[in-house]
């Protein structure tokens, strides 16, 4: 089986020699190599003094930004009823699939996703439209009941973390109970302030029903897309003064509740708006939102700016963007690493994430009447899964695995990697970030990584660090490699 024997291969290579390069993984524009590993064996990349080559990254470790906390997508009820569907039809594809995109152990031949947005109730990829209590005028909470999202949800979940056990699992809501909105309707309206109390006891009926059954969140919203308003499917309007005051009471309950290792991040929203939204959180109830995160859909990545520099202590993340089926592979592939998995790093998130992780070849299931994600061109997973229980991996999917590996732990429950300071000089066509990965031990070696974009043809480039030279020639494409020092 390939995973079990290139798994061995990669951790036969010990014991680990300092300043040399030795793994690299690579995916090409042309898509003939696909997050393909490479071990350089008895003949590493050595760093030394020379270097004649015409582009150059300086590596400047004494410059450290964010830690991270890795890369992923969405569980959607979709996504799991689909994943589901496999495990009961074929088991064995159904592991091997969730082996490929979760598992995280140091040499493992997989994405390693150790992100995991989760939607609380129904969002525009469920079956149907519901929240965890649609009783009207259920004050008191006494119908609440997490169940009600279908089982497969949790199974799934559970899974994951059985493969993975540094999985962040982040919840978001698409809409509070429709009797808490003026509409009366879980599809569009606006948030009722007077229920903010109840609301915010809502969220943390909920963190608790996910804990019951065995999943501890790390990150909670409180609103998908606070701006947007669509009545075909789960979407609330709910103003920054209001989603600050919400924030405030659910902090509270959290903290008396069990849950001060939880945290609470606001926002949820496109870039275009990252300068007023989230900035009028933070002034308001600052103390309870850890940060703010980032969708992709207007604006660009560099508006992530306009939040960190009013609020440099809080944390950016960026949770959602999708890709759509008839796009050019090499273009979308581009654009996910300017924007997402470099960019959106290089703008200070602790992470990236996609939409739905699985999908049909259709873009199915939707939401029925949904309006959110049709069309000619429909929303496509991270990876399709057909019917006859083949799947595949799509352009998103190596987008993630080749960040991922650059900054999943080193070590068994060991640290993330780092952002450091990097360069680039003599190319405009590539496009870098770093990372350090320290170990659980200080006694041993960091890890050092690198993923690199090149947008044009291959770049024979010096990776300058610590005064010392190592050459790689860069294919068109994207590369992570890695070295210890």
């Amino acid at each position: 089986m390939m995973f079990c024997s290139l798994f061995v291969g990669l951790t036969l290579v010990l014991p680990i020699a300092s300043q040399q390069i030795y793994d690299i993984w690579t995916t090409s524009s042309d898509q003939k190599t696909l997050f393909q590993y490479k071990n350089l064996g008895t003949n590493p990349i050595n760093f030394t003094d020379d270097a004649s080559a015409s582009a150059s990254i300086t590596i400047d470790a004494n410059t450290t930004y964010q830690e991270m906390i890795g890369f992923g997508g969405a569980m959607t009820d979709s996504s799991a009823k689909l994943l589901s569907e496999l495990k009961s039809n074929d088991s064995g594809k159904y592991w091997d699939l969730m082996q490929y995109m979760f598992n995280s152990s140091d040499g493992a031949n997989s994405a390693g996703m150790t992100f995991l947005r989760v939607p609380l109730g129904a969002s525009d990829f469920s079956e149907n439209f519901y929240t965890y209590d649609d009783t009207k005028g259920d004050v008191s909470l006494a119908k609440f009941d997490v169940s009600t999202a279908p089982s497969y949800l949790f199974d799934i979940i559970k899974d994951v973390q059985s493969i993975n056990s540094v999985i962040k699992v982040h919840l978001c809501p698409w809409s509070p109970p429709g009797w808490m909105k003026d509409s009366g309707n879980i599809g569009g309206g606006k948030f009722t302030s007077s229920y903010t109390k109840t609301y915010a006891q809502y969220l943390l009926n909920a963190l608790q029903g996910f804990k019951n059954k065995g999943i501890t969140a790390y990150a909670i919203s409180l609103q998908n897309e606070p701006e947007n308003e669509n009545d075909s499917y789960p979407t609330a309007l709910i103003p920054a003064s209001y989603e600050a005051k919400i924030g405030s009471e659910l902090r509270a309950l959290m903290d008396s509740n069990g849950f001060t290792d939880t945290i609470i991040v606001a926002y949820e929203h496109n870039w275009d708006d990252a300068g007023a939204y989230p900035v009028e959180v933070m002034q308001d109830a600052g103390d309870s939102f850890a940060g703010a995160a980032f969708h992709c859909y207007a604006g660009n990545v560099s508006d992530q700016d306009e939040f960190h520099s009013a609020y440099p202590d809080k944390d950016i993340y960026f949770t959602e963007c999708t890709g759509t089926f008839n796009g050019d592979w090499w273009s979308d592939l581009q654009w996910y690493m300017n924007n997402i998995f470099i960019g959106s790093v290089n703008h200070n998130s602790k992470n990236g994430a996609m939409w739905n992780l699985v999908l049909d070849g259709e873009g199915q299931p939707l939401l029925p009447g949904s309006t959110s994600c049709g069309g000619s061109d429909p929303c496509r997973g991270v990876v399709t899964l057909n019917s006859d229980g083949s799947y595949t991996p799509n352009q998103e999917f190596y987008a993630i695995a080749q960040a991922s590996k650059a900054v999943i732990p080193r070590d068994e429950n060991g640290p993330f990697g780092q952002r450091i300071g990097s360069t680039v000089s003599g190319s405009n066509n590539l496009v870098v970030t770093a990372y350090e990965t320290k170990r659980s031990s200080s006694q041993d070696q960091s890890r050092y990584s690198l993923v690199v974009l090149n947008q044009g043809d291959e770049t024979s480039t010096a990776i300058q660090f610590n005064g010392k030279n190592a050459e790689y020639t860069f294919p068109t494409g994207v590369t992570t490699l890695w070295w210890y020092a």
